[in-house]
């Protein structure tokens, strides 16, 4: 099991949070009338093996978006910051 360091809540198990998926992909603009760039930004994902930055829901507490760089072969959690101000 996960433990996620919320910094709201503290240590909290990961079954109290939501995936919101790869955190270093990067969104077409609303308008983009690409329909290339929007099968790429949903469909064709990397599956890294090493860190990675995610994007976590504290759902069950405070409710937060979290960016987590957690490494995908051992799930050890390296460092948890709020989305908002760790977004690229």
């Amino acid at each position: 099991m996960l433990r996620i360091e919320c910094p709201c809540c503290g240590p909290r198990d990961h079954d109290e949070f939501r995936y919101g998926g790869d955190a270093s992909v990067a969104r077409p603009a609303n308008d983009d009338p690409d329909p290339d760039a929007w099968y790429r930004y949903v469909y064709v994902r990397k599956n890294p093996a090493g860190p990675h930055r995610e994007f976590w829901q504290h759902v069950v507490g405070c409710r937060q978006w979290l960016a987590v760089e957690r490494d995908t072969r051992t799930h050890a959690i390296a460092s948890v910051s709020f989305a908002r101000k760790s977004s690229t």
